[in-house]
């Protein structure tokens, strides 16, 4: 079986091999880049399961990295940040990061959030006879095919809001608590300061838009989390 192949996007260099030297033994193909351009060079011209990309790079931010990748390419991206930083886990996941881990971290919890986001991010067996798909109103979601269609236009989604959707859909007309969420799009347990589902949930209506005028396809129900409206209003 091939290895998937992710790209490490850090200028410090023997934080970079020790990764390398871990993920190898977890089975991985691992591919390194000390600053920003060149990383981006790397990510937008080969091919990666995954791309493991540091805030703070020279040359470019990983702010900058993401958002230039974005334009052209929906590889899951995993972000490193500072500790304590919330602001750059938001704004990390509100350009289109699928998942964050803040620094310094344990390498076994890196492997589990990779995981989690290939998981995410795998196709179904396309040998399988039928192909589940899902439409609710202009909103047409393929999971074998793994695209979403609104009005018969592709919409382009990270494999965090491509899971979330999935999820949504499948519960439309009824509340998925964020402790759901958390654990069935993420992977890991709910906390109560980790709004990571929220950022998702929001990016998520800005590239879906509203069912119709002045209702939101997607409606937060306050204290418990969100629901997929269906019918009328």
């Amino acid at each position: 079986m091939e290895q998937p192949s992710i790209l490490v996007i850090d200028d410090d260099v023997e934080l970079c091999d020790l990764l390398a030297d871990y993920l190898s033994q977890e089975g991985f193909h691992v591919e390194t880049a000390h600053d920003g351009a060149t990383g981006l060079s790397r990510a937008t011209s080969e091919a990666y399961a995954l791309v493991v990309l540091d805030v703070m790079l020279p040359r470019m931010t990983g702010f900058d990295v993401l958002r230039k990748l974005r334009e052209s390419s929906t590889v899951p991206v995993l972000m490193l940040t500072a500790r304590g930083e919330d602001v750059d886990r938001i704004v990390g996941l509100e350009m289109g990061a699928d998942d964050y881990l803040p620094k310094p971290f344990n390498a076994r919890e890196l492997v589990a959030r990779i995981r989690a986001v290939q998981r995410r991010s795998a196709k179904p067996d396309e040998s399988a006879p039928s192909r589940d798909r899902m439409a609710i109103g202009d909103v047409e979601l393929d999971v074998g095919a793994r695209t979403v269609r609104r009005a018969g236009e592709e919409v382009a989604l990270t494999s965090a809001e491509f899971a979330l959707l999935e999820v949504l859909l499948r519960a439309a007309g009824r509340v998925v608590t964020r402790e759901d969420l958390c654990e069935r799009v993420l992977g890991r347990r709910f906390s109560p300061y980790d709004r990571s589902i929220d950022v998702h949930v929001s990016n998520l209506r800005k590239k879906l838009g509203d069912d119709r005028p002045g209702r939101e396809r997607i409606k937060t129900v306050r204290g418990l989390g969100y629901l997929y409206a269906t019918g009328p209003a």
